[in-house]
């Protein structure tokens, strides 16, 4: 049977049209556009909007945040599926990061960075078992843009969604995935600036620390059994490589703990060329996107 889509859909497009009345969002043409891509797969149960945009509190800054249910047994292959289908078909600039902020709600949260009227636009979406989500509804204000009732979900699929994101969550990032880490919060500390959002921003600065010691261990220390920040030196500071990294750490944590616009632009200058000097194959496949990526970020 054909997938519903928001056009033959009338509960869906009757819900975006609510929503679109009650905010009047700047994000509506994106939102939409999100929707009808994820509409049109068979795998997608259901669609939620949370944050701002479900509460009426959006600003022209603010993401657009979805819960996607995926039914049980094909969440595994939706979400290998995931960066192909945000990124050739929804134009994300870069495959999504794998969400570390995000609270646990019994699935797995991505960021996407998409253009949006010349700006960079972030995109959340939480994909969740359809399982999980009555459960979920319980947990969290949201407004339902798609309600399809999914067929029947064994105890077998349930087991089999759950042992999928255990794996996920568990498996150690990439350098690549450690990048994008960083042009996302870079992305998010430009927000936290603007808004004059200095907790958030404290919070999110050493986070991007973090990631630049996570990026420096997992290019050269790859087989490191020591937790967290012990033992770089011993560890890194082997060759002149691992030296100047530690040096541009160094640099990175001794700034001001709340930073202004040019230190996040500062930081990502240190973390492009760090990747260059330890980890190039990093980069494979997304000069171009990081480029277009730097032209938006000027111009937010």
């Amino acid at each position: 049977m054909p997938t519903a889509t928001l056009a033959t859909a009338p509960g869906a497009g009757l819900r975006l049209a609510e929503l679109a009345e009650a905010n009047r969002p700047t994000q509506l043409p994106l939102l939409t556009r999100i929707v009808e891509l994820l509409d049109a797969s068979e795998a997608v149960t259901h669609l939620l909007v949370r944050g701002s945009l479900a509460s009426g509190t959006a600003d022209r800054l603010s993401d657009v945040d979805f819960v996607v249910g995926v039914h049980d047994r094909d969440l595994p292959a939706f979400t290998a599926a995931l960066d192909d289908l945000m990124t050739i078909a929804g134009g994300a600039l870069l495959p999504g990061w794998r969400d570390t902020i995000v609270a646990d709600l019994g699935g797995a949260g991505f960021v996407f960075l998409l253009q949006h009227e010349g700006k960079l636009q972030q995109v959340d979406l939480y994909l969740a078992p359809a399982s999980r989500i009555s459960t979920i509804q319980g947990q969290i204000a949201a407004k339902v843009l798609l309600d399809r009732p999914p067929a029947e979900i064994t105890t077998t699929q349930i087991g089999q969604a759950r042992r999928h994101l255990d794996e996920l969550l568990a498996r150690p990032r990439t350098c690549t995935e450690l990048l994008i880490e960083h042009l996302v919060l870079a992305v998010l500390l430009h927000k936290r600036i603007q808004r004059g959002q200095r907790f958030v921003a404290y919070a999110e600065w050493h986070r991007l620390h973090t990631a630049t010691k996570d990026l420096i261990k997992t290019a050269l220390a790859p087989a490191s059994g020591v937790w967290g920040w012990y033992r770089l030196r011993e560890e890194i500071a082997l060759t002149p490589i691992g030296r100047a990294c530690l040096a541009d750490l160094d640099v990175a944590i001794t700034s001001p703990a709340i930073p202004d616009t040019a230190a996040v632009d500062a930081a990502l200058d240190r973390v492009l060329k760090l990747t260059r000097r330890a980890c190039p194959h990093a980069l494979d496949g997304l000069a171009d996107a990081v480029t277009a990526y730097r032209t938006y970020l000027e111009l937010a």
